[in-house]
């Protein structure tokens, strides 16, 4: 049991710093990362858990998507290049793998298909905005 605790913790630091590089560089995405960073601290630390949780880098990437809200326009844009960059490449590395070509043809369009209709497109939250709904209730309380 510790040994599957030491090894999930391992994997999640190990996809952390991945992830920190791919916030970095834009040919990496960072979000699978982070997702696989909290399933590790979750199965395996309560108190790396509860450190990443309360990172910026989880609320500006992975909150909004865990609570069900969905992603902003931007958020899933950048994951669906990222990826599409990375599986070009394993594409053009497979030109003589024509059944490898086709199971990653199926993953990517897969992956769109996810990102495009099942994640959730949400607008960014602004301080504008925010400002436009307080001046309102001010407004019907009176």
């Amino acid at each position: 049991m510790k040994i599957k605790k030491l090894i999930l913790m391992a994997v999640g630091c190990l996809s952390l710093a991945v992830g920190c590089v791919g916030v970095v560089l834009p040919l990496l995405p960072a979000f699978p990362f982070f997702l696989l960073t909290v399933i590790c601290f979750t199965k395996s630390s309560q108190k790396l858990h509860n450190w990443f949780v309360g990172t910026k880098m989880y609320r500006n990437s992975l909150e909004p998507f865990l609570n069900k809200k969905g992603m902003t326009m931007k958020t899933k844009l950048s994951v669906m290049a990222s990826v599409t960059a990375l599986m070009s490449i394993g594409f053009i590395m497979m030109s003589r793998i024509p059944v490898g070509r086709i199971i990653l043809a199926g993953v990517w369009v897969f992956h769109m298909i996810f990102f495009l209709f099942k994640v959730k497109t949400i607008r960014p939250e602004s301080k504008e905005k925010d400002e436009q709904d307080a001046l309102a209730e001010e407004v019907f309380e009176q």
